[in-house]
C-alpha cells in the first residue's frame, strides 16, 4: 500500500481503507479463483494496482461520466480506478463468468456503488461510454473494432472521448495498423512511476 501513497499522497481515508482491503481481498480470492498470476501476487501493488492507476495520471474522469473496463479480468484496471473515481460510473465486462463473479463479490465488499460487473462480450453491448480502458486484452486494432461503436458522442473532458489502453514493449506494430488518420498518444508510465518495472510499460490513447 506504501507504493500507492507515494503516488496518490491526498487519498482520502475512505479510498485508503478500499485499496488495503482490495489487496487483501485478491489475496483472499485468487486462493479459489486464479485471477492474478499466483507468481506476481505479492507485487499486486506494484505490478497490478498502481499499474492499474497510471490512466489517473493522464486523466481526471469527470462526476457523471461513464468508463467501460473492457476484459477487465479480475477487475482491472476498472477496481481500482473506480476507488480513485467514486463519483464517476464504471462498467467493467469480461466474457469469462467466474472471472466476473469476483469482480462482483470484491465491488460489494468494498462497498462500490459505482461499478456494474457484467458477464458479456464487447461486441453485445448496447450502453455507450466516454472512454474505453483495457489492460493487455488485445492488439489495438481489435480494441478499436470492438469499442468504437461504443463511444459516446457527447464531449466533458479534455481529451475526446477513446480509449485508453495499458499495453508494454516495442508497439511499433499495433500502431501501425490503427485506421489511417485516427489519433494517438503514447504516454511512458516511467514518467510517472520510478520503479523498473514501468520502463516498457505505456499508455495507449486513441481518439474515438
Amino acid at each position: 500500500m506504501e507504493i500507492i501513497l507515494k503516488y496518490f499522497p491526498n487519498l482520502g481515508e475512505r479510498q485508503k481503507q478500499q485499496l488495503e482491503a482490495l489487496g487483501r481481498l485478491y489475496v483472499e480470492w485468487n486462493h479459489k479463483i486464479n485471477v492474478i498470476s499466483r507468481k506476481d501476487i505479492d507485487a499486486l501493488y506494484e505490478h497490478h494496482i498502481l499499474h492499474s492507476l497510471s490512466i489517473a495520471k493522464i486523466m481526471a474522469f469527470q462526476p457523471g461520466a461513464h468508463i467501460l473496463d473492457l476484459g477487465t479480468g479480475g477487475g482491472l484496471p476498472g477496481l481500482p480506478l473506480a476507488i480513485i473515481f467514486p463519483d464517476t460510473s464504471f462498467t467493467l465486462i469480461d466474457g469469462t463468468s467466474k472471472k466476473i463473479m469476483v469482480v462482483k463479490e470484491i465491488s460489494a465488499s468494498l462497498g462500490l456503488s459505482n461499478v456494474t460487473p457484467i458477464h458479456i462480450r464487447a461486441e453485445e453491448l448496447r450502453q455507450k461510454f466516454d472512454f474505453v480502458v483495457t489492460r493487455g486484452v488485445a492488439p489495438l486494432d481489435k480494441l478499436i473494432t470492438w469499442t468504437e461503436k461504443l463511444m459516446e458522442q457527447k464531449q466533458r473532458h479534455l481529451y475526446p472521448n477513446g480509449l485508453f489502453a495499458l499495453k508494454g514493449g516495442n508497439l511499433k506494430g499495433e500502431i501501425a495498423t490503427l485506421p489511417k488518420g485516427s489519433f494517438h498518444e503514447l504516454f511512458p508510465i516511467a514518467n510517472f512511476f520510478s520503479e523498473p518495472f514501468f520502463e516498457e510499460k505505456f499508455i495507449v490513447y486513441v481518439q474515438g
